[in-house]
């Protein structure tokens, strides 16, 4: 009796350590994950990082360059040692030239200005990602959720059909109905059974779904914290269209619509002159190669100032310029566009989420009758007044009226994310 008891609570408590190792997510610690190891948001940051890297290069343009050169050369007969030995057989050389930009009729601060736009743009479209994938985030966590309170309706409606088919099985063997209604209720307990092992399918499967967009792929042994119940109040007033202008969709198109600005302007500086010095000093090594005084080294340096001024070019730059002009009229076609489409969009998803909300206030009103049909049903049957048939018709409508405030209550979290994503609102701790 000792080994018995000693075995019976070394199981339990390897169960509950079990269970204490298998963590429950909340909605809010997906959404930290997925920020924090999702792959496309990481992606999306090593574009920011290398359009930084741009930017300081471009930046790096505006001070000077300097090059350094090595030549090493031996001429063979006839050539060296020719002309009186003015051409040596053998020589080496080195130089170094430094080149400073005065003035690019303004394409370097141009184009500066041009690389953090860039930088913007990059930015903005991390903060697409990112609610991107918060919003998938959402809709995965909320699925296996659904998914999950689906198993425990399948199992209490396995239940009342093992309750039903424990009594019409005694009325069958006390001669009091045929054994088609027993045999109606054994199929609907098959699939009752089948309907369980699919959903536990299926939330394997919506689990791996969560698990790979919060950066933990492949894994299923966690749980989830949250439930179909809470608040699910009904938006009033007008929907946000305001806050969506601070959606990243916008953000990246005004930048993009700033940056094909900035490069009209830099088509613009080609009809503006350019100027530029280069200084350079060299020295040479080689049998009298220094043919001013005929010893074997020799040191001089040169600079150099150039202007280069645009005369004619046939209309090819003011072509650019008018194809740019178009580029940009384009873009703000463009940006008007979505800028319309999202307002759409937000008064789409304000009507979806309130219709989320009388979903679920029909589909509540319809349980408490399914609720209530499944018990004069039973009272009935008790009483010898009804079939077993229609209390395994009660039942079966009782178990769709479930399914359909379970649907709804996870649909209302799902819009919910929606509406919080198309309102530019979607970030870490919005719940």
């Amino acid at each position: 009796m000792n080994c018995r008891l000693l075995l019976l609570l070394s199981a339990l408590l390897t169960a509950s350590h079990i269970m204490a190792q298998t963590p429950a997510l909340t909605a809010e610690a997906c959404r930290r994950m997925a920020l924090e190891q999702n792959k496309k948001i990481r992606a999306a940051q090593y574009q920011v990082e290398a359009a930084t890297a741009a930017q300081q290069a471009v930046a790096a343009s505006a001070y000077p360059s300097v090059d350094g050169s090595l030549l090493g050369a031996y001429l063979g007969k006839p050539i060296g040692g020719a002309m009186g030995g003015l051409i040596p057989e053998y020589m080496g050389s080195a130089a170094v030239t430094a080149t400073q930009a005065i003035y690019a009729g303004g394409k370097i601060r141009l184009g500066k200005a041009a690389a953090g736009k860039a930088i913007s743009i990059q930015s903005a479209q991390k903060e697409l990602t990112s609610a991107e994938v918060l919003l998938n985030a959402d809709k995965a966590y909320w699925q296996v959720v659904q998914v999950k309170e689906k198993i425990i309706l399948a199992g209490r409606y396995q239940e009342m059909l093992q309750a039903l088919h424990t009594e019409l099985k005694n009325a069958y063997e006390a001669g009091l109905i045929y054994k088609n209604d027993l045999l109606r209720v054994e199929v609907s307990l098959n699939e009752a059974a089948l309907n369980i092992t699919r959903a536990n399918d299926g939330l394997i499967m919506a689990k791996l779904v969560l698990a790979q967009i919060t950066g933990m792929p492949g894994q299923t042994d966690f749980a989830v914290a949250d439930s179909v119940t809470g608040d699910f109040s009904e938006l009033t007033g007008s929907p946000a269209i305001q806050a969506a202008t601070q959606r990243p969709e916008i953000k990246m198109l005004e930048n993009i619509l700033d940056a094909e600005t900035l490069q009209k302007k830099i088509l613009q500086s080609d009809f503006l002159p350019a100027i530029g010095i280069t200084a350079s000093g060299n020295g040479a090594l080689g049998k009298r190669i220094n043919f001013s005084n005929g010893k074997d080294y020799m040191a001089t340096w040169y600079g150099l100032a150039s202007v280069s001024i645009p005369i004619f070019d046939w209309g090819k730059r003011s072509r650019k310029i008018q194809e740019q002009s178009l580029r940009i009229a384009a873009q703000q076609q463009q940006l008007e566009d979505t800028k319309e489409l999202i307002n759409l969009e937000v008064q789409q998803s304000w009507l979806a989420l309130n219709q989320s909300v009388k979903k679920i206030k029909t589909s509540t009103l319809s349980l408490s009758q399914a609720e209530e049909n499944v018990r004069l049903a039973t009272d009935r049957f008790k009483a010898g007044t009804t079939t077993g048939k229609d209390v395994l018709e009660a039942q079966a409508i009782w178990q769709q009226a479930y399914s359909n405030v379970i649907d709804s209550k996870a649909e209302y979290r799902v819009n919910e994310a929606v509406y919080r994503k198309v309102t530019g609102e979607v970030r870490l701790g919005s719940e």
